[in-house]
């Protein structure tokens, strides 16, 4: 990558006062775990831990991916033996810098994932640290229990990250933190004991007893003013009055006093039914007024939502994606329980009486109020821009404040935005008063500007009463605050704690006590601006790419664990559970490329392991809250990569793919000598092995005759009647696949559209999206066929035809990467807003009264394309069958072949691996007479390679219910 700009800070250069690793940490860590472990020094893993959801960059000397606990001690022990810095990491997502160090960073959400008991009796769970949240609470469910606190990030943090943090999430409001909710804690501290803590003993810890009972009234004066008052140790659990509970005080400690091994927690009943209350006021101010007044109600959550991230979403998703809400500017979504559906309502409803405002609409348990929500679960990655565009950060994240003094709060906070010149979209937990914030804080440019605004922010919340920190602990971004809201003798009472538990500041130094300076260790301002290489335009990152890849802020939504469901974002980390298959570690590993010293150039083979296993789905593009779209990062890569060089022989062999197919469709008889010969193994082997592709592949027919000869023949014998179009002309795009390898489709398409009243008009040649150039970053080659393409699309569509593709791939590369590939040109924008699926279109007709064949009595399993679902969703396709009186099971996941990629050499195992997430399961289970339907290309062909099923296409299902004329 061509780069400009500054030269970069030392990578990983160990702060003031920070420990020496020794330079054998490696082989000490590997002789001590066994063979069988996994210690990675490479840049690639360092580079993928080197950040969590935070500003911060610490690159680890090592990275232990724990198998089980015996591996967690025996890292623990080399670390502590050689004063090494010691990180567990759970799911990544800390906010506040709280899950990097600079030595052994300890990885336990990989294997150390099992629920070990649920004890419905004694109504409690033993976990192992790396157990993910709804994997707990899906093994609580059939007892009619649940975890309580629930963060946004519950699919994918671990119980081991809730209790480092001190976790608390919506219904916290109702059922209490994290620290509530523990029982007993498996612990070992950096004395090496390893001890049970939980209630009535402090003994485990020799001198514990002594130091609070010297300090009893600081601790009852300073600490444990609120529940939402996170922010340092929270010693108050210590005293007499509230239990001497060791497990409580432990919970919130941010890997700074020792390692989770296990934990025991409290489970609370499910709620038999809910309700939602949305409240609508003027402003979140006026919102949070309203608060303490619906508390007495008891909600199970009170969420506060700003106007503003609202209409992010409606800008991202579409307005469908935002349920009908109550006119205001800030919205209370209140959530109420009762013993059925009606004690819910009615429970709602009393609550909004005593909510100030007339503005009130009470949802039911549903796809709205699951879309409500879903703005609130996002609400990290959403904010990541603000309005105008910036990129926001973390850092002043969750403070909080008591509940009645939450109005005043955000007053003072808008005024201070304003005061330093700043913006951000406020949302949060106001039932606690808690309130989330990225704040566009400008770290690129201006860092310095970081230490003033934070100092002001966090004597404005103590003015308040409130607390640094509600949820996400202090960590790197917030511990050297501390001293802006505790005493001395506080600050030197939790150094007294610490010492007595990690003497000698091997866990997580840097962090609480002794801190690290607030703009220490920042990630942003090490990353140089990317030259421009010819490539995408990145309209929406200025053009940067650096700025493009550090949309990523590690929400981790993309490690999300979707369970039997299943997911399009990321296939290949649900088919592998490696961080480095997530599209948050491909971005960190670019983050890297931008900063030059660890991965120094496009050629490292860091970037390379990277994205290997990036399907190109672009699943990302929608499903990723900040907006990461890791198929572009990808092909502008490949571009970079080899532009001038010799490129793979997978990238002639499939990237020219057209090519080929316009070559044989041109020579009579060639697909058919072809076809023949292809079907002998030993020479079909061959020919993949030579064109870089898996031998256990086969091989697509190609077409006898193209849609365009067949086109021509059928026009000649029988031209069209305009009469007979009632819905006006449209344009037929045969994309290379429908013409090369599926005339059938396109045959159907017409017959189809001609029976909705359309006079159907197919594109000339040379209309090619270039999309199997784009996937292999070909992209001066991509933008060649796409200037062609306008030539022959553009008067058409500038004639008012609508542009109909069939292949969701090449479809959705002339909506989405014709504009970013010829930004020059004024008509690209005008075709990309004139194309539409098959079903879009369909759909305008059935507007006008057209009725769908009828599909009645038919079984179907969908399998929508990943580029459909990014762009467009199924929602137009899935109506459209449901009307037609289809039996419709619209699967959620890749089917694993994704083009070019699962052709690949080295591929096929993951290629299965993510087939067997959904598809393949699903085909196993069909009903016989169980239709597949699948527009795409690729996913038919997967279909048919790993099951021996042939998909059906939209239009092939359509045209075979058509009456006969």
């Amino acid at each position: 990558m061509t780069l400009t700009g500054a030269a970069p800070h030392a990578a990983g250069a160990p702060g003031p006062g920070a420990a020496e690793v020794p330079g054998d940490i490696v082989v000490r860590l590997r002789r001590a775990l066994g063979g069988g472990a996994r210690v990675d020094d490479s840049a690639r893993v360092r580079a993928e831990y080197s950040t969590d959801a935070s500003n911060y960059r610490v690159l680890p000397a090592a990275v232990v991916v724990a198998r089980d606990v015996d591996d967690v001690l025996a890292a623990a022990e080399v670390c502590r033996a050689t004063g090494t810095p010691l990180t567990l990491r759970g799911g990544g997502t800390s906010v506040a810098g709280n899950a990097v160090g600079p030595g052994v960073v300890v990885d336990t959400s990989r294997h150390l994932t099992r629920v070990l008991a649920v004890d419905p009796d004694a109504r409690t769970a033993t976990v192992e640290p790396g157990v993910v949240l709804t994997s707990l609470q899906a093994a609580a469910r059939p007892h009619g229990l649940r975890f309580g606190p629930d963060p946004s990030t519950q699919a994918r943090c671990t119980l081991g990250g809730m209790i480092g943090n001190n976790a608390c999430g919506p219904h916290a409001v109702a059922y209490g933190r994290t620290a509530d909710n523990v029982v007993a804690l498996d612990w070992l501290d950096g004395r090496g004991r390893r001890f049970t803590a939980g209630a009535g003993d402090l003994s485990p810890v020799p001198g514990l007893e002594e130091l609070v009972g010297a300090h009893l009234g600081l601790v009852r004066t300073e600490l444990g003013r609120f529940p939402r008052q996170v922010s340092g140790y929270s010693l108050e659990h210590l005293l007499p009055e509230n239990g001497r509970d060791l497990a409580k005080a432990l919970v919130g400690t941010e890997g700074t006093c020792g390692v989770l091994l296990g934990a025991t927690v409290r489970l609370v009943d499910l709620a038999p039914a809910t309700a939602l209350a949305v409240l609508a006021y003027p402003d979140m101010a006026a919102a949070a007024d309203a608060v303490p007044a619906l508390l007495p109600h008891h909600p199970l959550a009170v969420e506060g939502i700003d106007a503003r991230l609202v209409d992010v979403v409606r800008h991202h998703k579409g307005e469908a994606s935002v349920p009908d809400l109550p006119p205001g500017g800030g919205w209370l979504l209140c959530e109420v329980g009762g013993g059925d559906e009606a004690g819910a309502f009615a429970a709602a409803r009393r609550l909004a009486a005593d909510a100030g405002t007339d503005a009130v609409r009470v949802v039911p348990p549903g796809p709205e109020a699951t879309a409500l929500w879903r703005i609130r679960e996002d609400g990290a990655g959403l904010a990541g821009r603000t309005p105008a565009g910036a990129q926001a950060w973390p850092g002043w994240e969750d403070a909080a404040v008591p509940p009645e003094r939450l109005g005043d709060y955000l007053r003072g906070f808008a005024a201070l935005l304003r005061d330093h010149g700043v913006d951000g979209l406020a949302y949060g937990h106001f039932g606690d008063g808690c309130v989330h914030v990225r704040i566009d804080l400008p770290l690129a440019d201006a860092p310095q500007r970081l230490r003033p605004f934070l100092h002001d922010a966090a004597d404005l919340v103590v003015a308040h009463g409130g607390s640094l920190s509600g949820e996400h602990g202090d960590g790197r971004a917030r511990s050297e605050l501390l001293a802006r809201m505790y005493s001395p003798e506080a600050l030197r009472l939790f150094e007294g704690f610490k010492a007595l538990l990690d003497p000698d500041d091997v866990h997580n130094p840097g962090v609480l006590v002794r801190p690290r300076p607030v703009d220490a260790d920042l990630r942003r301002p090490l990353a140089r601006p990317a030259a421009p290489a010819g490539g995408f335009a990145l309209r929406h990152d200025s053009g940067d790419l650096t700025r493009a890849v550090h949309r990523c802020v590690g929400v981790g939504k993309c490690r999300a664990d979707t369970g039997a469901a299943g997911g399009f974002m990321c296939p290949s980390y649900l088919a592998t559970r490696e961080e480095k298959d997530s599209t948050r570690g491909r971005a960190r590993v670019l983050q890297e490329l931008t900063v030059g010293t660890l991965v120094g150039g496009v050629e490292h083979p860091a970037v390379a392991e990277s994205l290997d296993l990036c399907l190109s789905c672009k699943a990302c593009a929608s499903d990723c809250p900040a907006g990461v779209d890791m198929a572009t990062y990808k092909a502008e890569w490949l571009h970079r990569r080899y532009r001038g060089r010799l490129r793979p022989p997978a990238h002639y062999a499939l990237g020219w793919l057209p090519r080929w197919s316009a070559l044989v469709a041109a020579v009579p008889g060639l697909a058919t000598v072809l076809n023949t010969v292809l079907r002998l193994a030993p020479l079909r082997r061959l020919v993949l092995r030579l064109g870089g592709m898996d031998p256990r592949r086969g091989v697509p027919r190609f077409a006898p005759r193209t849609l365009r000869a067949r086109w021509a023949a059928d026009r000649t014998a029988r031209p069209w009647r305009h009469d007979r179009a009632p819905g006006g002309p449209v344009l037929l795009w045969a994309d290379s696949f429908t013409d090369g390898f599926g005339p059938d489709v396109g045959e159907a398409a017409r017959r189809v559209l001609e029976a909705a009243g359309h006079e159907v008009v197919l594109a000339g040649p040379g209309a090619c999206c270039g999309l199997t150039w784009i996937s292999t970053g070909q992209l001066d080659g991509a933008r060649e066929r796409l200037r062609r393409t306008l030539d022959v699309l553009a008067p058409h569509v500038d004639a008012g035809l609508p542009v109909v593709g069939l292949e969701p791939s090449c479809t959705v590369a002339l909506m989405s990467d014709l504009p970013e590939l010829v930004p020059d040109d004024p008509r690209a924008p005008r075709v990309a807003a004139a194309v539409r699926t098959l079903a879009q279109q369909l759909q305008t007709r059935v507007a006008d009264g057209w009725t769908p064949p009828d599909l009645s009595g038919l079984d179907v399993v969908a399998q929508p394309h990943c580029h459909q679902h990014s762009e467009t969703g199924y929602g137009a396709d899935l109506d459209l069958l449901q009307r037609a009186g289809a039996r419709v099971r619209a699967l959620a996941g890749c089917c694993g072949l994704a083009g070019n990629w699962g052709m690949e050499a080295g591929h096929h195992e993951v290629s299965v691996a993510v087939a067997e997430r959904a598809l393949l399961p699903a085909l196993r289970e069909a009903a016989p007479g169980t239709v597949l339907l699948a527009d795409g290309f690729s996913c038919r062909t997967q279909a048919a390679d790993l099951a021996g099923v042939r998909g059906r296409h939209l239009a092939e299902l359509l045209a075979d219910r058509l009456p006969p004329d």
